[in-house]
């Protein structure tokens, strides 16, 4: 048989293999989802009907002082009823923690080690970003919640945060992971009796805010908790245990979550991924001066960034995809860097008291994967102990100044 045959023979095989791989391709479609919010209409969506159950921190910040201001009013309604003095002195603590993924058990265990302490504060509001926002509902509600908060990052492993999928799904997926593990995992710990304990100290004047980024219209979303559980609606949980997984949502990694809304009795779907898209942790928009409102009271904010500051040093390999996770990896930790010195800046133009933790030079624990939980045990007994001692505290970030002023 000559070369010509052999090779005709093949052009039918080919064709079928072809034909075969169109049909697959073309029988592969992109998830579906709901209409996006006109532009126009961005800051009018609502979800579950509540006025006050977000607010856009790029945007006006009147809505926001006003719910600083209500807050201020409950505060002093709880402190007269309970027969005590409304005290302006008595300090104000705030707590900010930021994403980092599994790097999340420093801040688990630098919350828990002080607790051990016995100086850890309540706080007027806590805010969470990422692996922060996983954080903040345990860090709200206390020490009576940090055994379990101790049991989520020490007993996490990656099979309860996600499921890779194949490689099509960069093209035909919303992501290369399923989530659903997270989404059960969140489930376990976010429940009713969480829910209802937010929406009691809501009732007292604190807040609790989450941050997840609406990847439609590009912007950065506050979400209050506090108000969503005071509600009473009868998804309010719902909505919760999808903000805690949205905000998460590292995109193109993890799935994004899609929100319904409203506008003018007309629905909509918002997409939501992780707030560190925008900032990987915030205190309060810069917008807002806390110097301004209300009376004058002594305000100390407490930062967590669940990273280290200092550079990773690695030998790259001259390859497309390794000098492009490297790159992407390196903006990332600069954008948090950045979002430590905005959030300086800020307090220090309000007049707060700053304080800032973070993942020292000196902890050294291999990490062979992510959620690998040999490494995120050893986290977070680093964190425990950073806590425990009172050394973890910074007043101010690395860089601005020759020495560090904190307690030894």
């Amino acid at each position: 048989m000559t070369a010509g045959g052999k090779a005709g023979r093949r052009w039918p095989l080919a064709a079928a293999a072809l034909s075969i791989g169109i049909a697959l391709l073309s029988a592969c479609s992109i998830p579906e989802r709901g209409p996006a919010v006109p532009v126009s209409d961005t800051t009018r969506a609502q979800t579950l009907g509540i006025a006050n159950a977000r607010f856009f921190a790029d945007g006006d910040p009147a809505p926001m002082i006003e719910e600083g201001e209500r807050a201020a009013e409950r505060e002093q309604a709880t402190l007269k009823a309970e027969g005590k003095p409304a005290d302006r002195r008595r300090p104000v603590y705030f707590l900010a923690v930021s994403g980092g993924g599994d790097n999340g058990a420093f801040g688990a265990g630098l919350l828990n080690g002080w607790t051990a302490l016995g100086t850890r504060p309540e706080f007027k509001m806590v805010t969470g970003v990422s692996t922060g926002a996983l954080i903040a509902p345990f860090a709200f509600l206390g020490p009576d919640y940090d055994e379990a908060l101790r049991d989520v990052y020490t007993n996490m492993t990656a099979d309860r945060v996600f499921r890779r999928r194949g490689l099509t799904a960069a093209l035909f997926d919303d992501a290369m992971a399923d989530t659903g593990p997270l989404a059960d995992l969140i489930a376990t710990y976010a429940t009713q009796s969480m829910f209802d304990a937010i929406a009691r100290e809501y009732a007292k004047g604190r807040l609790l805010l989450i941050g997840t980024t609406q990847l439609d219209a590009q912007r950065p979303v506050i979400w209050n908790i506090g108000a969503i559980a005071a509600s009473g609606h009868p998804d309010a949980l719902k909505l919760f245990r999808k903000i805690l997984r949205a905000s998460s949502a590292i995109p193109g990694v993890f799935q994004p979550v899609l929100f319904d809304v409203e506008i003018d009795g007309k629905p909509y779907q918002e997409m939501h991924v992780d707030g560190g898209a925008i900032a990987q942790l915030f205190l309060y928009p810069p917008s807002i001066s806390v110097a301004t409102q209300g009376p004058a009271r002594d305000r100390r904010a407490y930062i967590i960034r669940n990273a280290r500051l200092d550079p990773e040093h690695s030998a790259i390999e001259r390859r497309t995809i390794s000098i492009a996770g490297r790159a992407i990896n390196t903006l990332l930790a600069s954008s948090g860097n950045n979002d430590i010195l905005r959030t300086y800046f800020v307090t220090q133009r309000d007049k707060v008291d700053y304080n800032l933790a973070y993942i020292g030079a000196d902890f050294s624990a291999p990490k062979p994967g992510e959620f690998d939980q040999a490494y995120m045990r050893a986290l977070y007994a680093y964190g425990f102990e950073e806590g425990r001692s009172g050394h973890a505290w910074h007043k101010t970030p690395p860089g601005l100044a020759t020495t560090d002023a904190r307690p030894r």
